[in-house]
């Protein structure tokens, strides 16, 4: 199996270009622009995803709200990260500029899956000024706000802490691939899938949609993120966000962001919402679509009151 092919020059009306030149790919429905007072909900996904890992929760929300979503750098439709462009500093000032150039004004709600949500913790420590004044409420899905690089994907013992010791190791060989394509069987990639980010018993189309993302992933990108991820410390800008409305979900059997890293998310949100999902794994916006949108589907509506 083949990446799947990736759209690096996104089309006029997809297309927006960060401040160092990246172009990222963006996708919007509902109203075409904002009236200044209409909140208007923003949704960043997480590592070796793209915008379609909202694509089953989309459904369960309001048509008639302006949603937002986009491609991180070195995903989906978007440029591949520079050199040194691969972190969630990067990433947080990535979406600051895209909510200036295409949001200007008016109540916002950002939504952060993994990677996405870690970005959340890293705009309100770098950008807060927008979230003082802009900003009505925060969704964190199956993130985590640090100790990534203890990661042991739940295993115990030995094998965890192997792990541990392993994640560099794919991080650096990622990083060196020159080439966009990476030869995988399906099989393998869709088993492997299965087992490391979803929980109980995963629907085909679930797990397939996480599989096609994760080959329109630029490989060398992938591998800067992953040490990003390890070296990702949110605690400070949790801090900025604690009198945000906010909500916190975690599936219980996530093995990438655990629900012990949940938790800590909570206790320093000391007004969020803490929500568990027994048997769900780290890919909540396919595994539970409509919780997830429910759940931020409350924060819109607080938002308008």
């Amino acid at each position: 199996m083949t990446t799947a092919s990736r759209l690096r020059e996104p089309s006029a009306g997809h297309r927006f270009v960060a401040s160092d030149g990246a172009a990222l790919h963006v996708s919007q429905s509902g109203p075409a622009a904002s009236d200044g007072s209409a909140v208007t909900l923003v949704l960043v996904h997480g590592w070796t995803q793209d915008h379609r890992t909202w694509d089953f929760v989309l459904p369960h929300l309001d048509p008639g709200l302006r949603v937002l979503r986009y491609d991180l750098r070195g995903h989906g439709g978007s440029a591949p990260a520079r050199p040194g462009g691969a972190t969630i500093a990067r990433l947080a000032d990535d979406l600051a500029e895209l909510i200036a150039d295409r949001v200007p004004d008016g109540p916002l709600v950002l939504a952060g899956h993994s990677m996405g949500g870690m970005t959340l913790m890293v705009l309100a420590e770098r950008h807060p000024s927008l979230v003082a004044s802009r900003l009505a409420g925060a969704a964190f899905v199956a993130t985590s706000s640090g100790d990534m690089d203890q990661l042991t994907l739940g295993f115990p013992g030995l094998v965890g802490r192997g792990v541990t010791r392993f994640e560099p190791r794919v991080a650096r060989l990622l990083a060196r691939l020159r080439s966009d394509t990476l030869r995988l069987r399906p099989g393998v990639v869709r088993s492997g899938a299965r087992r490391l980010v979803f929980g109980v018993r995963p629907g085909r189309e679930q797990v397939d949609s996480v599989v096609e993302q994760l080959l329109c992933a630029h490989p060398a990108s992938a591998g800067m993120f992953l040490d990003a991820i390890a070296a990702h410390r949110g605690v400070g800008g949790l801090g900025a966000l604690c009198d945000v409305p906010s909500v916190v979900l975690a599936g219980e059997k996530d093995r990438l962001c655990p629900l012990a890293h949940a938790k800590v998310i909570a206790d320093e949100l000391p007004h969020a919402e803490f929500v568990r999902f027994p048997g769900a794994g780290h890919m909540l916006p396919q595994e539970r679509p409509f919780e997830v949108a429910r759940r931020i589907s409350a924060l819109v509506r607080a938002a308008t009151r």
